[in-house]
């Protein structure tokens, strides 16, 4: 992150390339590392809240509507839950990010929003395991997306709260490492549950609650004694726009993690289908071969991520790491229109374990280094958070239409080109910025 002046985000002065905000003089760029038992409570928690809310888009919502609606229905039942369920995803992390910027209290700014997000997705996902109507599973996932994410946009300020920005790509290595184990846990632990609905929502429900309360309880977390100054309709503007003009950096870092998870949602949105059709898997061994897959990725970015989390704060660069990742990527998207085994797909999730592995290790420290307004973390934060949803919508009707172009509806080949295309733009996207090398 550049040195504050006065004429920048930070410099004490007026901010008028941000509506007009001032510093807070309550907050400060932390400069030592936390005590080793918050930095251990930080990655449980990011660990169990992605196990309590990978779980169910992966594989709870699939079993429950196969038993709500018959297999035959459930596709393109769980494609309206889930969709719908990611525009919640998209407006909740800038409205809860700025809310938990601006909340008051003796128990500091992040805590209430991150317990009462974790409790409030845990409520939600029982009323979805109770319940046989599609409008109210509707309505329970769009609600555990909201209250979720208000919990994630709290948790993931903490890192400018409490990280030196020396450090902040070692974090975000770890943030990823969390991430990715939660999910793998997630979908193996329903897995093993699948035979009793209420246990394949709450016991992962209640890790995700437990994980939060732990980070709370330790986590030095500096009550804000005055809210900073309103600025009506133009603060309220704010929460869903920043200005490229005036931000140029954040506007091209937002940009490049946009088109990088378009290639992603495009590529794990239909591998299921790819092993049916392309290589010609029956359901359950394509299912499996898939799992196999997620392994063998997960292992390998957890290893490639800690690697290059390390190495960015050392060179004290983010951009190569996150231009090579994402050219990474774009190599193993291109590889599957021609891969025709299960061995090819293997190699090419190792492909992409490496790639995403290198690119959460430093992209979130880039980001954090180019947010607009150091009074407003949180909810700068859940703007750009706006990349990773929306691609979770647009990706499937992309990819469909895609799909559709020639005879038979199974232009893969086409499919993955445009998808290597796509995140080849998104590092082309990120060589623009300025302010972070």
């Amino acid at each position: 992150m550049a040195t504050p002046s006065d004429d920048t985000p930070g410099g004490g002065g007026v901010d008028d390339s941000n509506l007009g905000l001032i510093e807070h003089p309550d907050l400060n760029f932390p400069t030592e590392m936390p005590k080793p038992r918050v930095m251990a409570a930080f990655a449980f928690a990011q660990f169990a809240l992605f196990v309590a809310l990978v779980g169910p888009p992966t594989v709870s919502i699939a079993i429950k509507l196969t038993a709500v609606v018959g297999s035959d229905n459930a596709p393109q039942a769980a494609g309206l839950v889930l969709g719908i369920g990611a525009i919640a995803a998209v407006v909740a992390g800038p409205v809860f990010g700025y809310l938990s910027d601006r909340t008051t209290g003796p128990l500091g700014r992040r805590r209430p929003w991150m317990v009462g997000g974790s409790v409030g997705l845990a409520l939600c996902l029982l009323v979805i395991a109770v319940s046989d109507s599609i409008p109210v599973l509707i309505a329970g996932w769009f609600a555990a997306q909201l209250v979720a994410n208000a919990s994630l946009a709290a948790y993931l300020a903490t890192i400018a709260d409490q990280i030196p920005v020396h450090r902040h790509a070692s974090i975000s290595a770890l943030v990823n490492v969390a991430q990715q184990s939660g999910i793998l846990v997630a979908v193996y632990a329903v897995s093993f549950l699948s035979s009793n609905m209420i246990a394949i929502f709450m016991v992962p429900a209640v890790i995700g609650v437990i994980g939060m309360v732990v980070y709370s309880l330790v986590l030095p977390d500096k009550p804000l004694v005055s809210k900073p100054p309103s600025l009506g309709g133009r603060e309220w503007l704010s929460l869903i726009w920043v200005s490229p003009r005036l931000h140029p950096d954040f506007a091209w870092a937002f940009l490049s993690r946009f088109l990088f998870f378009i290639g992603l949602f495009m590529f794990t949105s239909f591998r299921l289908f790819w092993m049916q059709d392309h290589i010609g898997l029956d359901t359950d061994s394509a299912a499996a071969v898939v799992a196999t897959g997620v392994l063998i990725y997960t292992v390998i970015l957890m290893v490639s991520g800690q690697i290059a989390g390390m190495v960015s704060d050392r060179i004290k660069r983010r951009k190569p790491l996150v231009f090579a990742s994402v050219v990474v990527s774009a190599i193993g998207f291109g590889l599957l229109a021609v891969v025709d085994s299960v061995s090819g797909f293997y190699l090419v999730e190792a492909i992409l374990g490496i790639a995403y592995g290198i690119y959460f290790g430093a992209d979130l420290a880039l980001v954090i280094e180019v947010l607009p307004d150091p009074n407003n973390v949180a909810k700068d934060l859940g703007i750009f958070n706006i990349a990773n949803a929306a691609p979770q919508s647009l990706a499937p009707l992309v990819g469909a239409g895609l799909l559709a172009v020639g005879a038979g509806g199974q232009n893969y080949t086409l499919l993955y080109i445009v998808s290597g295309v796509i995140a080849l733009l998104g590092a082309i996207a990120i060589l623009p910025v300025k302010k972070v090398r």
